[in-house]
């Protein structure tokens, strides 16, 4: 076992099972001619200081944003696509679903690298790869779809290396109400970014006439990301927040590390619930600008998608109302959980559960009064996504305090894997093959189009209410589970001698 206090070498051996970082004066990131110097080592352990955690906090909140941006470009020129490309519904869902299916296989590997190796290294060469991919998706012809498919597959790949990594370096930079603003600011990006990604899509397609430069827009700025990360961006010793600096490195294998998230009922229960969003979402951010459109043309408000360019304006509205409700609701969301959370231990949760739920009457608005009010339409969407980003932020802080520091990444990737697969990974794509089946029955009019859609949308209210439960169970351990990580952590501070792996398990005794 190394010793806990600084030590004057820069190339302490790894860090042996069971065993804490110390700190030295090694510099974050430093590059060592051997694969092993991407495992952590202990003289990582260095502190962070609170300028240098705010700024990498703005570079991981910025690449957030581009990777949202990226996500819903094709979504803002959907119609675009299908007329370019001449495909359904489903194909068309299928470009997001082939994201997705990607994003959620990789999350796992990640994940799992994420909690033994140099995370700002990881980072790094998944951002070249989703850089180099999205920017070769704006280059496909049109006898080249199943080109654009592979492309949109292999930027799932770069973003998987992204998401899983980058919210557990900021729970080893912040820690209590600090972490909680910081994590809010971070997913408030999902939706801000989701938003521009609609309107930088159209904006950019009604500019040039051409959808392709709707997929240039995000890899340009993602090279400044890059640049930003190399240089800006620390990789802090896991549960350094929590530890004073010190960290905790306890080895565990893989499967060690999901037994003991399987037996985590609040990272289950709350899993699933993230799941049933995710499908809400998927589905809603990918389809409704296109409802929209065609609500339009059904009452006569717009001519159908004849031209050379589809009307692009529900794209910009659709976006700006994500923008907004993003930022609210997660503001919102932050502030109610800091409110209640020290009087309610189980707030968190029932936040959740109450965005969830209050906005399924408003979903059921939005599909039935489209036919007939336009702004009536909007406004209910509007009031449903404000309540649906309420849980965001809240989610990703409840991961944090109910999972061990040393299996956060894995705990990440497996929410990541499990909420795609059977949340937005399929709901596009679903939603397009039901939508194209009810059409067959009276192809040909723009009417059915409309009304093919809507009925296929009417599976998404009932997706809310099936969340909002799995949330509601979630309250009945937050508490208990919560309580086992703060005793774990604080038996693992750097004095204290290492525990073994057999106390990460949940449980109400104290380690001793």
């Amino acid at each position: 076992m190394e010793k806990n206090g600084p030590t004057s070498s820069t190339q302490d051996p790894s860090v042996p099972p069971c065993s804490r970082g110390s700190s030295s004066g090694l510099r974050y990131g430093s590059l060592v001619n051997s694969v092993s110097s991407l495992a952590p080592k202990a003289a990582e352990a260095s502190a962070v200081s609170p300028k240098q955690a705010y700024v990498a906090t703005a570079v991981l909140c910025y690449i957030n944003l581009l990777n949202y941006m990226e996500r819903y470009t094709i979504a803002g020129v959907l119609s675009d696509i299908q007329k370019f490309f001449s495909i359904s519904d489903s194909t068309a869902g299928l470009l997001q679903t082939v994201f997705i299916c990607s994003f959620l296989l990789l999350a796992p590997l990640f994940g799992y690298l994420g909690d033994r190796y140099n995370r700002k290294y990881i980072m790094i060469g998944g951002l070249s790869v989703w850089l180099l991919t999205a920017a070769g998706s704006s280059f496909v012809t049109q006898s080249q779809f199943w080109l654009l498919v592979l492309l949109r597959a292999l930027v799932g790949v770069g973003e998987a290396s992204y998401s899983t990594v980058a919210p557990t370096i900021i729970g080893d930079l912040f820690s209590g109400g600090q972490r909680s603003i910081m994590i809010c600011v971070f997913y408030i990006f999902i939706p801000v970014g989701s938003g521009l990604g609609y309107i930088t899509g159209a904006g950019s397609a009604s500019l040039t006439g051409d959808w392709h430069w709707a997929l240039r827009i995000t890899p340009i700025m993602g090279a400044v990301g890059l640049i930003l990360l190399v240089f800006l961006c620390p990789n802090p010793p896991r549960g350094a927040a929590e530890t004073q600096g010190g960290g905790v490195a306890v080895q565990s294998t893989y499967m060690e590390d999901v037994k003991y998230l399987l037996k985590n009922k609040s990272y289950v229960w709350s899993s699933l619930g993230v799941t049933a969003l995710a499908f809400l979402t998927g589905a809603l951010a990918f389809w409704l600008p296109t409802f929209l459109f065609r609500a339009h043309v059904t009452q006569g408000l717009r001519e159908p998608c004849n031209g050379d360019a589809c009307n692009t304006t529900d794209s910009y509205i659709f976006g700006a109302v994500t923008v907004a409700t993003g930022v609210l609701g997660g503001a919102l969301g932050t502030s109610l959980s800091r409110r209640f959370v020290d009087k309610f231990p189980h707030a968190d949760p029932l936040i959740c559960a109450a965005g969830m739920l209050g906005s399924v009457p408003c979903l059921f608005v939005i599909i039935f009064v489209a036919s007939s009010s336009i702004p009536a339409t909007y406004v209910f969407i509007f009031f449903g996504e404000l309540l649906l980003s309420l849980n965001w932020a809240v989610l990703a802080d409840i991961l944090l305090y109910v999972v061990v520091p040393t299996r956060r990444a894995t705990a990440e990737a497996l929410q990541i894997t499990v909420g795609h697969l059977f949340g937005d990974a399929g709901s596009p794509y679903l939603l397009g093959v039901i939508s194209d089946a009810i059409r067959s029955s009276n192809p040909g009019t723009h009417d059915w189009n409309f009304q093919s859609l809507k009925y296929s949308l009417i599976l998404c209210p009932f997706v809310g209410i099936l969340g909002g439960m799995f949330f509601l169970i979630t309250t009945r351990y937050i508490t208990e589970d919560r309580k086992a990580v703060e005793r774990l952590v604080e038996d693992l501070q750097p004095e204290a001698y290492p525990v073994p792996d057999s106390s990460l398990e949940p449980s109400n005794k104290r380690t001793e």
